[in-house]
């Protein structure tokens, strides 16, 4: 699809999903007071002595994404200091949604065991039609997959988790209540000017991560601008506690009788919580949507919808609309870009916390390779073409399902409603009901997957560039499990320990994992005897070969480390 991008003047009024003045609690609570989370509240530390002012990364945000990189860049032993303005996390569910991929990030950075105990799994959605259901959603999950496609977990909890994780790693020092100011660069760092209650002081890096959100400060310090569509139609966020038996599913229903000519969507939520968003209604005010009233008069009639008539207690909401924007390049000289800050995606299909999750993956290997020396300063440059690619194959996959949930003309309403109409009789109309879910995005286009020919030589299996499906070896170990910090040879048949020596000349955390023929893993990745498959540090493909001679393999990994060969 073709996605044609425009100039957003005030990217402040334009690119927030979520506005700070419209996060909303019932009379009497205030911003923190949650039916199921307690806050913490974080200490401003004093400035840092003069001669720790200075780190190899500075990140701004202390997000779900800020958080990653973090721990990311400690696999890889790089320092960094993690910079927030806030004294505590993002308040409301927020993002909710983790996809299996996430969940293999999570894993490899050592966060994930509190989110299996915590999150509640799912890979089933329904979609409704005024009462009818007409689409049945089924989320492939293959005995060759260690998780679930989809967890569920509210945006509190995800933060607190990686920050325990956080709190463990001495290479990460966390500053709360400290804002970011100026930012400068000269040809080898970056200076970035902080204030924080307990005084203003200078740090500098060699390079800065900007996760500081779709009203990223950085961004606008930088004078740059976020570039795409917003969408008129607006959604409020209501999350609400009630009991109720009905299973993890994603729900949407489609001009039901509580929200006629508009669409509701229902999440559940660990600590039974729901989540549901609703469309607002053509012309309808913010002032009045978000009043307290007028959102549970909402919610009453929506649960009259599905039959819940039992109670259930108000817990806060929100009000957002959907956006495809993007910066021209995430690169900037020494600052890095990643999650909202350098893009904004509509929610539907749960693109945006997934997808800020692998910029996060994907420039801390590289960075930990470029500052411990080991790979070339080109291997940067990769950054922006991968992400940024994979943010425009999210806005051509979103924007289809953002104009049936949101129809933007009148014109497409008429087919949103003729297409739903069809679904009640005709299989075929129902997939336009589904609110498509995200999908890992194959880096086929990128600088670092250049061995086209021997790729296609295979014919099935994942694609060079693609994420590395997961598999149980011979052994029963899971794949990706035994998948190392370095790059990675899946080799079906005997190790090669010449090629190994030579390999760790390039990368010493290289390893090679024999693969049995007739495995699952050899299934999964197609290989015969003597075949190969190279995964990267975050678990992309990175190139794949029938019977290669050992010159190849070592020359495809220089190529993978901005090095030459």
């Amino acid at each position: 699809a073709t996605i044609r991008l425009r100039p957003i003047c005030d990217y402040r009024m334009k690119a927030s999903k979520f506005r700070g003045r419209d996060h909303l609690r019932p009379a009497g609570k205030g911003l923190h007071d949650s039916l199921y989370f307690t806050y913490p509240h974080f200490e401003c530390r004093p400035p840092p002595a003069e001669d720790s002012r200075h780190a190899p990364v500075i990140i701004a945000g202390a997000g779900p994404i800020g958080m990653t990189a973090a721990l990311t860049l400690a696999r890889y032993g790089i320092r960094s200091i993690l910079l927030d303005r806030k004294d505590t996390f993002n308040d409301g569910s927020r993002a909710i949604c983790i996809a299996r991929p996430s969940m293999q990030i999570l894993e490899q950075i050592g966060a994930v065991a509190p989110f299996l105990e915590n999150a509640l799994g799912w890979r089933y959605g329904r979609s409704y039609y005024r009462d009818a259901m007409i689409y049945r959603l089924e989320m492939p999950h293959p005995d060759s997959e260690q998780y679930l496609p989809m967890y569920n977990l509210q945006q509190q909890y995800i933060e607190a988790f990686l920050h325990d994780a956080v709190t463990r790693e001495p290479l990460i020092e966390m500053r709360w209540q400290n804002e970011v100011g100026a930012v400068s660069q000269d040809g080898n760092t970056v200076s970035v000017e902080v204030s924080s209650p307990r005084g203003a002081f200078t740090l500098r890096g060699d390079y800065l991560l900007a996760a500081d959100g779709a009203r990223s400060p950085i961004r606008s310090r930088l004078d740059l601008r976020l570039r795409g569509e917003n969408y008129e139609g607006k959604y409020v966020i209501a999350d609400i506690r009630m009991t109720s038996d009905f299973p993890t599913e994603r729900r949407a229903f489609f001009e039901p009788a509580s929200n006629p000519g508009g669409t509701v969507l229902i999440h559940k939520q660990p600590q039974n919580i729901w989540r549901i968003d609703y469309q607002l209604n053509p012309g309808e005010s913010d002032d009045e949507a978000m009043r307290e009233q007028n959102i549970r008069a909402r919610v009453d009639a929506i649960l009259g919808d599905i039959g819940h008539d039992t109670g259930y207690e108000l817990e806060w909401w929100s009000i957002y609309t959907a956006n495809t924007l993007l910066l021209d390049d995430y690169r900037h000289g020494r600052v890095f870009f990643i999650g909202d800050s350098a893009h904004i995606v509509p929610i539907f299909g749960v693109r945006g916390l997934n997808n800020g999750l692998a910029d996060a993956f994907n420039i801390g290997w590289k960075l930990g390779y470029v500052l411990n020396g080991q790979a070339g300063e080109a291997l940067l440059d990769s950054y922006t073409p991968e992400r940024r690619g994979a943010t425009l194959d999210v806005f051509a996959n979103a924007t289809k399902s953002t104009r049936f949930m949101t129809p933007p003309t009148r014109g497409w309403a008429l087919m949103r409603k003729a297409a739903l109409s069809l679904a009640t009789q005709h299989p075929f109309a129902a997939h336009f009901a589904n609110p498509r879910q995200m999908q890992p995005y194959t880096y086929a286009d990128s600088p670092l997957s250049l061995d086209r020919e021997a790729d296609l030589a295979f014919g099935n299996g994942p694609s060079s560039g693609a994420a590395a499906p997961n598999a149980r070896l011979a052994d029963g170990r899971w794949l990706l499990q035994a998948a190392g910090t370095g790059f990675t040879l899946l080799l079906c048949g005997q190790i090669d320990p010449e090629l190994m020596a030579a390999a760790r000349t390039f990368d010493p955390a290289f390893q090679m994992i024999a693969v049995e023929r007739g495995s699952e893993a050899a299934e999964v990745y197609a290989l015969n005897n003597g075949d190969a498959v190279l995964l990267r540090p975050d678990l992309h493909i990175a190139a794949r070969w029938r019977k290669p001679v050992r010159e190849a393999i070592l020359n495809h990994l220089a190529i993978s480390m901005g090095r030459l060969a």
